[in-house]
C-alpha cells in the first residue's frame, strides 16, 4: 500500500502511479475472489508459508514444534502462527507495498516452490471483511529482534511501531482483524471454524481453533482443525482396511458411495490422492469440478482442468506440490506441469480399466452399464482402451440392447445406420427380414462399430443402403401390381410435393402398414436443390447450382400383407385414394419419430379430418 509521492517531478521524470485502495480491494471482490470467505484462506496460507520458513531456517525442529491457532469471538478474527516472523525492514518493505511478497526476497527466491502464495496480494483480501488490519510480529532470524506493530488501512494509510520484544515473546506474526457490520457472514465464530476446515484440513502443520468458550467440548478452545493427516498418507492393517476408508472419505466430501476408488500417486510433481467412480449416469458433455489441495491448502472445488474431458465419470480429490495456482489461488495456472499431470492421471484411469476388464467382470459391467458413453468417447481415441473393451460396450441393434461381441455372433454382417431416426424408421422391418442393424447415430457409435473388424476380423460392416433394405423386401407379384396401378399413380400424385416416390411391396411384420425410406441427407439435398431453383441466376443460386446433385427421393413402401393396405390399394374414388395415401405417409413419417417438416404436420391433420369426415358421410 505505498502511499504516492506528493512532491512535484520534474518534466520528463518518471512518475508514480497512485492506487486507488478501496477501488483496488473492489476490483479484488468482485474480479479476482470468488467470495469474501477467501479472506481466512489467505491469512491461513500466509501463516503457513511463515511456518515453512521457519522449518527452513531450524530445520532440526519436530515438525509440530510450530502451529496456526485461529481465534474467533464475535469482535475479532486473530490468525496467530510460530512462523519466521519480520523485521521492521520487512514490514516497511512487503506490507507497506501492494504486490510485493516476502516470498520474493533474494534470500529464499530459491524456495518459492515450498509456499503456497505466489503473489503478494493475499493480505489485501482481509479488507473485504474489515476496515483495519492490525500486524503483531517478530522475527525469528534475529536473536533478540524487537516485536514490530503494523496497522493498515482501508483508506490506504498505515503506521508502523517496534515494540519491546516482550509484546510478543516468541518469534511469529499475529493478524487481527476488527470485522465490519456487514461481514458477519464471514465472521461469526462458527463460519470461522468451518472455513478453517473446509481450506485446511489436509495441511500439515498443526492448526487450532478457539472461540473463547470454556465448554470443552470438541469444538471448545484448542479444537484442532486438521486431527489427522489426508487418508492417503495413513497405514492401514489390510488393503481392504485402506480401500473401505478412502471410499469413506471420497463419499463425505462428495456425497456419494463410489462405486469404487483409484489411488493417484505423482511423484515427479509431489501428487497422492483419490479418484472416486460416480455410481450414476452422468449426461453428456457434463463435467465435474475436482477437488485441489496445493501443500495441503484447498485451492478449488471446481478444478476442471486436472482431468481430460471424456473422465466425467470420476471426482478427484488431490494435494499437490508443484502445482501452480493463479493469482486469485482459486484454480490452476495452464502450464507444461499441468498438462503432464493432465495426461498422468489419464493414464491411472486408463490402468483402473484395464484392471477392472482383466480381473473384475462384475465390477466392468457395473461401470459400462453408468458410463458406457465416457468410455466409448475414449476407445475412439484410445487404441488399447478399444481392443479391450469395444466387444463389452452396449449398442442399440435391432436384437435389442446388446454388446457388439455378442451381436456379431449373430450377424456375419453388421450394418449401422447414420443416424437414429434412420435406425428407428428400418428397425422393425429390418428385424423381420433378419438383418442385423446398429444404430449409429449416437455419439461415437458409428465410428466405433466400423472399428468391430479390428477386433473381430471375421465380422464385416457396413453403412446400411435404402437398396440393401429394399433389396430385402418381396416384391408383389405382377397380377398384384397391375391392380395396384393406378392407385400407385393417385399416391405418387399426392406425395410428389415431398419429392416421395410409391412402391408396393411384401414384408414382415405384417402389422407394418408402411415403410418410410428418407436419409436427412436426401431430405438436405432436395431442400438445397429446391433453393437452387429458386435463386436461379442470382450469385446465391450459382453457388447452390455448383453443389447441386441429383437429388434422391424418398419413398413410401406399402406392405401388401397389411390389410389396410389391401384395402386402400382397391379405392376406386379418386380424391379418396388421395387423401389414404398421405395418411399413409403421415402414419409412416410419424413411426419415424423423426421432425416432421409442417407441411408434414399439415397433410396428418388434413388427412385425419378427411378420412373421419368421408367415414361419417358413410354412416348417414
Amino acid at each position: 500500500m505505498t502511499l504516492p509521492d506528493t512532491a512535484p517531478n520534474p518534466p520528463g521524470a518518471d512518475r508514480t502511479f497512485q492506487v486507488d485502495l478501496r477501488g483496488l480491494v473492489d476490483l479484488l471482490s468482485h474480479h479476482l475472489y470468488s467470495s469474501p470467505r477467501v479472506y481466512l484462506r489467505e491469512l491461513m496460507q500466509n501463516a503457513v508459508d511463515a511456518l515453512t520458513a521457519r522449518h527452513a531456517l531450524e530445520p532440526a525442529a519436530p515438525a509440530d514444534a510450530f502451529g496456526v491457532r485461529l481465534y474467533a469471538d464475535g469482535s475479532v478474527v486473530r490468525v496467530e502462527d510460530d512462523g519466521v516472523g519480520l523485521t521492521e525492514a520487512d514490514v516497511h518493505s512487503f506490507l507497506a507495498t501492494i504486490g510485493r511478497s516476502s516470498k520474493r526476497a533474494d534470500r529464499i527466491a530459491e524456495q518459492r516452490g515450498d509456499f503456497i502464495g505466489q503473489f503478494g496480494i493475499g493480505l489485501l483480501s482481509c479488507f473485504l471483511v474489515a476496515d483495519e488490519i492490525h500486524v503483531l510480529s517478530r522475527s525469528a532470524r534475529t536473536p533478540d529482534a524487537p516485536a514490530v506493530e503494523w496497522r493498515g488501512r482501508g483508506d490506504g494509510s498505515y503506521t508502523v511501531r517496534t515494540l519491546p520484544a516482550s509484546a510478543r515473546p516468541r518469534p511469529g506474526t499475529t493478524v487481527t482483524l476488527t470485522p465490519r457490520a456487514d461481514a458477519g457472514e464471514w465472521t461469526r465464530p462458527a463460519q470461522v471454524h468451518a472455513l478453517a476446515r473446509h481450506f485446511g484440513s489436509l495441511l500439515r502443520h498443526p492448526v487450532t481453533f478457539d472461540d473463547g468458550t470454556t465448554a470443552g467440548t470438541a469444538d471448545g478452545p484448542g479444537a484442532s482443525v486438521n486431527p489427522e493427516p489426508a487418508p492417503w498418507a495413513r497405514t492401514y492393517p489390510t488393503p481392504g482396511a485402506r480401500s473401505r476408508a478412502l471410499a469413506a472419505y471420497g463419499e463425505d466430501v462428495f456425497g456419494f458411495k463410489p462405486l469404487d476408488t483409484i489411488e493417484l500417486d505423482l511423484p515427479a510433481v509431489g501428487l497422492k490422492g483419490i479418484a472416486c467412480v460416480l455410481p450414476e449416469t452422468v449426461p453428456a458433455g457434463r463435467r465435474h469440478g475436482h477437488r485441489v489441495h496445493v501443500k495441503g491448502m484447498l485451492l478449488s472445488e471446481q478444478a476442471e482442468e486436472i482431468l481430460p474431458e471424456w473422465a466425467f465419470f470420476v471426482r478427484c480429490v488431490v494435494d499437490a506440490e508443484s502445482l501452480r495456482p493463479t493469482a486469485s489461488r482459486e484454480s490452476l495456472y495452464e502450464d507444461d506441469t499441468l498438462a503432464a499431470v493432465r495426461d498422468a492421471l489419464a493414464e491411472r484411469l486408463r490402468d483402473w480399466i484395464a484392471r477392472a476388464a482383466a480381473s473384475d467382470p462384475e465390477l466392468l459391467g457395473r461401470f459400462l452399464q453408468a458410463h458406457h458413453l465416457a468410455v466409448k468417447s475414449l476407445a475412439v481415441h484410445d487404441d488399447e482402451i478399444l481392443r479391450m473393451l469395444l466387444p463389452w460396450l452396449p449398442f442399440e441393434t435391432t436384437d435389442g440392447n446388446a454388446t457388439l461381441d455378442e451381436f456379431a455372433r449373430t450377424h456375419r454382417t453388421v450394418l449401422v445406420t447414420s443416424s437414429v431416426e434412420e435406425f428407428r424408421q428400418v428397425a422393425a422391418i429390418a428385424s423381420a427380414a433378419g438383418l442385423g442393424v446398429v444404430n449409429g447415430g449416437y455419439t461415437y457409435d458409428r465410428e466405433l462399430v466400423h472399428r468391430l473388424p479390428e477386433i473381430r476380423p471375421e465380422a464385416t460392416v457396413a453403412d446400411l443402403d435404402p437398396a440393401t433394405l429394399t433389396a430385402h423386401l418381396d416384391p408383389v407379384d405382377r397380377e398384384t401390381e397391375l391392380a395396384a396401378a393406378a392407385y400407385l399413380a393417385q399416391a405418387r400424385d399426392a406425395l410428389a410435393v415431398f419429392d416421395c416416390d410409391v412402391a408396393l411391396r411384401t414384408f414382415q411384420p405384417v402389422s407394418a402398414p408402411a415403410l418410410l425410406i428418407d436419409s436427412r441427407e436426401a431430405r438436405h439435398e432436395r431442400t438445397r436443390s429446391q433453393l437452387a431453383r429458386e435463386q436461379e441466376g442470382g450469385l446465391w443460386g450459382d453457388i447452390l447450382g455448383a453443389l447441386r446433385q441429383e437429388a434422391p427421393r424418398a419413398q413410401l413402401i406399402l406392405n401388401q400383407l397389411n390389410p389396410l393396405v389391401r384395402t386402400a390399394v382397391s379405392i376406386d374414388e379418386p380424391e379418396l385414394a388421395r387423401t389414404s395415401a398421405e395418411a399413409l405417409y403421415g402414419q409412416a413419417a410419424m413411426l419415424s419419430r423423426r421432425p416432421l417438416r409442417p407441411a408434414e404436420s399439415s397433410l396428418i391433420n388434413r388427412s385425419f379430418l378427411d378420412l373421419l369426415a368421408h367415414a361419417l358421410r358413410k354412416d348417414s
